[in-house]
């Protein structure tokens, strides 16, 4: 049975009640206020540097400069901004719309229809629906509801927690994260020539095929009555190696550049990509796991699809690769498991919340 209490501590309850004012838990404190403003507006302007766009077409082709030249922009893009929009990446247009209606679909279905998929972060459960529980020490939320499940490898799944409607879920996510996985192999072999390595040699540091973990968040990010107020996801960096992110066309995300907020425009059939942080360590911070954030708006519900590939979280320990250090460029990183990494950010979070009380 679904409680009342689950479902009116959904984004989407509160946003579909005719509220004008949102609640004090989701009003960002002052510092963050300064700089959020109208999304739209901020898209559309030309004053500020453009997110990178990348084509990947001949990042295999049999002439050797032209397939440089093509993997020096994906290299160049990962040191300068650490996030970058990927065209002709390999992913039909066809599949990501199946994707993108499959999860708008399943956002559609009444909220009681979601509740049987809910998580229960309490109990360790975090896959499944669910929205942002007052975990920190400042007692912030954000605005938007979530699906959060593995996607591959395919016998890591765990297909039952997976929506049954609509019909394509299953059989579209299945072969996007698919895809996602051989797009992820390519890059991190780019990545690695990069830094002088074998190509094979990221890839395999991160987990290889049979440890890396694929995450798929879908991102809901309901109406605002006060967007200057609210955020969607909170500023961070991403944990994980790469992280690969579709969209609904509707702006939203903002990454911290060169000491300033930059919006990144809507292009049309792009994956968005951002370096992690498990890439930067391992790179020795040569590869940038940039500052971002998610905004809202008033106008238009946006949705967003990210996908984390993440190494195992004990197996491996992260830190700069031999080949990265030097001399002159000591290690930045302390050695840290996957686990240890993420723990530390929390704990570092929460130090900095209760500072800022």
């Amino acid at each position: 049975m679904v409680s009342s209490d689950s479902v009116n501590s959904r984004v989407e309850t509160l946003s579909g009640s005719g509220i004008a004012t949102i609640p004090k838990e989701y009003i960002r404190p002052k510092e963050e206020l300064i700089n959020i403003s109208d999304i739209f507006e901020q898209e559309k302007s030309t004053d500020r540097p453009q997110v990178p766009t990348i084509d990947l077409k001949e990042i295999d082709s049999e002439n050797e400069n032209v397939r440089e030249r093509c993997r020096e922009e994906l290299k160049k893009a990962a040191v300068d901004w650490g996030v970058m929009h990927l065209v002709n990446h390999g992913i039909s247009d066809e599949l990501m719309d199946r994707v993108r209606k499959a999860g708008k679909a399943f956002f559609d279905l009444p909220i009681e229809q979601k509740e049987k998929y809910a998580n229960d972060q309490a109990s360790g459960k975090i896959q499944g629906y669910g929205s942002k529980l007052a975990n920190n020490a400042s007692g912030q939320l954000e605005w938007e509801d979530y699906f959060f499940h593995l996607v591959y490898p395919e016998d890591k799944r765990d297909l039952s927690i997976w929506p049954q409607t609509p019909a394509d879920y299953i059989e579209a996510t299945a072969e996007y994260a698919k895809e996602l996985r051989a797009l992820a192999t390519k890059v991190l072999r780019v990545l690695s020539l990069g830094l002088g390595l074998e190509e094979g040699r990221l890839e395999k540091e991160v987990g290889g095929l049979e440890e890396l973990l694929l995450q798929m968040k879908i991102n809901y990010y309901p109406l605002c009555p006060q967007p200057e107020l609210a955020l969607g996801v909170e500023t961070h960096t991403d944990v994980s190696a790469l992280t690969f992110i579709l969209h609904n066309m509707v702006p939203g995300l903002q990454l911290f550049y060169e000491g300033k907020w930059v919006t990144a425009k809507c292009v049309p059939n792009s994956i968005i990509m951002h370096i992690g942080d498990t890439i930067e360590i391992l790179s020795n911070g040569k590869y940038k796991s940039i500052l971002h954030r998610g905004m809202v708006n008033k106008e238009k519900v946006r949705i967003s699809w990210a996908v984390f590939c993440e190494p195992p979280k004990e197996k491996i320990i992260l830190k700069p690769l031999p080949e990265t250090v030097s001399e002159t460029e000591p290690p930045i990183f302390p050695p840290r498991t996957f686990a240890e990494h993420i723990q530390h950010k929390l704990f570092r979070k929460s130090q900095e919340a209760l500072l800022n009380k």
